[in-house]
């Protein structure tokens, strides 16, 4: 069975946007940029929520180096009941049922599948049990106010550390696996 990974960015107290969405603080390394290339061709498949893919849609496509073939290569499938269509190369678009098509891929045969950003569709799907590890890369910034990572988790989730690295950059990466699914 497939694992389904959600890969985080936060800030030091817990926001992966400021109020208004900014995410100018994601600046990363080129330590991160070789864990990133290496996470994404441990993968086939990338899941994001309506607002993460708008995002994304609208960066990679016209992005350049080996991180940018990877994003555009890979199958995507965006979940979202507002979005008319998915016009990202390889994207396809679900609009119902979010939790029984992310059962289904974990049953195929293949590599792992992640959640980029997306923090509330990655909370929902934590909600519904479907997430097995969480890759998050905490920043070296405290922005006080901004949209919390876990603000829809319903319940305690505990979880096992798996690993932890600093990065150069100041960067922490942790990585856990969900204990209680």
């Amino acid at each position: 069975m497939r694992k389904l990974i959600a890969q985080e960015l936060m800030s030091l107290d817990g926001f992966f946007a400021g109020l208004h969405g900014e995410v100018d603080w994601h600046r990363v390394g080129s330590e991160y940029e070789a864990y990133a290339q290496n996470f994404l061709e441990s993968l086939d498949m990338l899941l994001f929520g309506r607002i993460t893919y708008q995002h994304m849609a609208s960066y990679w496509p016209s992005a350049t180096g080996n991180i940018a073939r990877l994003m555009n290569a890979h199958t995507k499938i965006v979940f979202s009941h507002t979005l008319q269509e998915a016009t990202w190369e390889n994207t396809r678009l679900i609009q119902r049922n979010a939790e029984n098509e992310i059962s289904k891929l974990k049953q195929e045969a293949g590599k792992d599948l992640a959640i980029l950003g997306s923090a509330d569709f990655s909370s929902n799907m934590l909600n519904a049990g479907l997430i097995d590890e969480y890759h998050i890369t905490v920043a070296p910034v405290v922005l006080g106010k901004g949209k919390p990572l876990f603000k829809e988790v319903q319940e305690r989730v505990t979880m096992k550390q798996i690993h932890t690295q600093t990065l150069q950059s100041g960067h922490v990466q942790l990585f856990y696996q969900v204990k209680n699914k």
